[in-house]
């Protein structure tokens, strides 16, 4: 009797194990999907096509194609950013986002499904909406926290607040990763060190905002130029 039980937990084992495989073929073969087709023209047929199996097959592991896409996702990513954290070690908050840009674009289809995955999670009523924002606010709670701690250990000035500096220095990851996706003569890493170098700079001033700016130069006898 013990023999017969063993068997068959050996056979449960075994059958678990093959499932875990399949799955994690399942989403490398996703990976590879979307490093060669443009997101909004991937589906799941596709993937069951690479894979040789009928959609019902994979669809019995991966009911929901945004599910795929997701798990997908957070391989690609996180891979990536595994190697980045590597790189980075305990430096500064500017050079983390410095090396994802360079990650970015060595992979640069990578970068296009971020940014139309961006697109996706600004629509409230997508299914996979509440996820992505979820992880975006862990990216931007991350670049905060980081740069608390460049004040804190001195690499960053305390004039910089964190939170308003991790808005303006991912404005540039992003908005200079969009130029660079729609413009060919933008060299981005290149970009973003010219674009933290100005914003730096900024950092070690106090904020001043810009109506009492203009307020004190036309004060001191300037003149408005338009």
């Amino acid at each position: 009797m013990m023999l017969e039980h063993t068997s068959a937990d050996t056979q449960a084992a075994a059958a678990a194990a093959a499932t875990l495989h399949l799955r994690i073929t399942i989403v490398g073969a996703t990976v590879d999907l979307l490093r060669d087709v443009p997101f909004h023209e991937a589906h799941v047929g596709l993937v069951a096509e690479r894979m040789d199996i009928t959609t019902d097959e994979l669809r019995q592991h991966f009911p929901s194609w945004d599910g795929l896409v997701l798990a997908a996702l957070d391989r690609w990513n996180g891979s990536r950013m595994d190697e980045v954290t590597r790189e980075v070690g305990d430096g500064p908050t500017v050079e983390l986002l410095r090396a994802i840009v360079a990650s970015n674009a060595e992979d640069p289809a990578l970068m296009r499904l971020l940014v139309a995955l961006l697109s996706v999670a600004g629509n409230p009523a997508h299914p996979m909406a509440t996820y992505l924002r979820s992880r975006y606010q862990l990216f931007t709670s991350q670049i905060r926290r980081g740069l608390e701690h460049d004040i804190a250990v001195g690499r960053a000035p305390h004039t910089m607040d964190p939170r308003r500096g991790a808005e303006q220095l991912i404005a540039l990851y992003e908005g200079l990763q969009l130029q660079a996706m729609l413009r060919s003569d933008l060299d981005l890493v290149p970009a973003f060190d010219r674009a933290v170098a100005r914003l730096e700079r900024g950092w070690m001033e106090r904020y001043e905002p810009r109506a009492a700016q203009r307020f004190s130069n036309w004060s001191d006898g300037g003149s408005w130029e338009i």
